[in-house]
């Protein structure tokens, strides 16, 4: 029988970031801070409003492009939060999750062979996205030294005449960093200067702790090469309603909606109804989440440094670093252990590219009490550790 397996697909490797989960759901007493999911419940407003919606029949479908009163909503959101303009009947569109809107963003724009430039550490679903949608990916590492940010040194580098797409994943999972507005201007001239389009990946961009979050669509002549993606689940702790969007210039908008249209048809009518009302009524549900964060960030960020693990500080989303490499192991090996001997799972860096080797992601989406429980557990395991060294 002839092979019913496209070989594309097979030679993607499944996500990094579930390989210890199947492990853990089965081991009692585990402790995971390896989801990126908030553990806050959607604001109770929220969520009325989606049973409403259901309570009023609002069961159908909306246009492809989502409902308008929610572009028109999203459009006052950029303006009020982010000084950006779009125009909600051809510049912006909604989508199931902000995963959908990098998806048909990069099969829009990509032609075979066309090369996209990805910096990681980094989200895990841009390199098989590029992949599905025929371009190249060409990845950019970045260091610790540099805080994890892109800086025009480490984007011209790897600039070819194929490059085409610039993947900007800031405020950036896993490792926190962000981007200000002096660093995004100093890579915008590059952009311009090569003639390159940016999607730009901002679902963390009402996390950030250090001053206001900048979109690179905010600065001079950016806005019209830029996919701006972003989305309900990390801001007001709507994971599985499955909502995000994409604000584009029209001519890139336009052909990202007809993927849309045949492969999905719209995002779901209730959560569309939900997030009308999360951006009205939301803000102060913002605020409050983001200040529980920030604890968790500066308390682990303390623990951390006291263990000894280097550990820069995070500005933006909700995770932590930390690096490993004192230990003289990798960081699936550090993770393995850590889990088999402490029943504590963490995410090794290496599931967000190969220069994430020597760190773990630790996300603190997670109750202040969780990870403290967590935080006894490494320090046992680091002392274990220590102790082996000096045999």
């Amino acid at each position: 029988m002839r092979n019913p397996l496209s070989d594309t697909i097979v030679n993607i490797p499944p996500s990094g970031i579930r390989k210890f989960f199947d492990v853990v759901s089965e081991m009692k007493g585990a402790i995971s801070l390896g989801v990126g999911e908030p553990d806050f419940d959607t604001p109770w407003h929220i969520r009325e409003e989606g049973i409403y919606s259901l309570e009023k029949g609002r069961t159908f479908y909306t246009s492809n492009s989502g409902l308008k009163e929610l572009r028109q909503e999203i459009c006052h959101y950029l303006k009020r939060r982010q000084r950006l303009e779009y125009d909600p009947n051809t510049e912006v569109m909604v989508t199931v999750g902000g995963s959908e809107a990098i998806d048909i963003a990069l099969r829009a724009m990509l032609n075979p062979g066309d090369e996209v430039l990805i910096p990681q550490p980094s989200y895990v679903s841009y390199v098989p996205c590029t992949v599905l949608a025929g371009g190249t990916p060409v990845i950019i590492e970045l260091e610790e030294k540099d805080e994890f940010r892109l800086t025009p040194e480490k984007l011209l580098e790897k600039i070819t005449p194929k490059t085409k797409v610039l993947i900007l994943p800031f405020p950036n999972n896993p490792t926190g960093a962000i981007m200000n507005r002096t660093d995004l201007e100093a890579i915008a001239k590059v952009i311009e200067e090569k003639d390159l389009f940016v999607l730009s990946d901002e679902i963390y961009s009402e996390l950030t702790y250090s001053g206001k979050h900048v979109s690179i669509a905010e600065i001079s002549g950016m806005r019209d090469r830029t996919v701006l993606i972003n989305g309900f689940s990390k801001a007001y702790a709507m994971t599985g309603w499955r909502l995000g969007y994409a604000a584009a210039p029209a001519l890139i908008l336009k052909q990202m909606l007809k993927i849309h249209q045949f492969a999905i048809m719209c995002a779901p009518t209730t959560s569309q109804y939900a997030a009308v009302d999360a951006l009205r009524n939301g803000d102060e549900d913002i605020a409050r989440m983001k200040k529980a964060y920030d604890e968790r960030r500066r308390y682990l960020l303390r623990e951390f440094r006291a263990l000894g693990m280097d550990c820069f500080e995070p500005y933006g989303a909700f995770y932590m670093f930390p690096c490993i490499k004192r230990f003289g192991m990798t960081s699936d090996e550090f993770a393995n252990r850590l889990l088999q001997e402490e029943k504590l799972a963490l995410v090794p860096g290496t599931a967000f590219g190969n220069c994430g080797e020597g760190y773990l992601r630790v996300s603190y989406a997670y109750s202040l009490e969780d990870l403290q429980k967590a935080i006894e557990r490494i320090k046992r395991f680091v002392a274990r550790l220590d102790g082996e060294k000096k045999c």
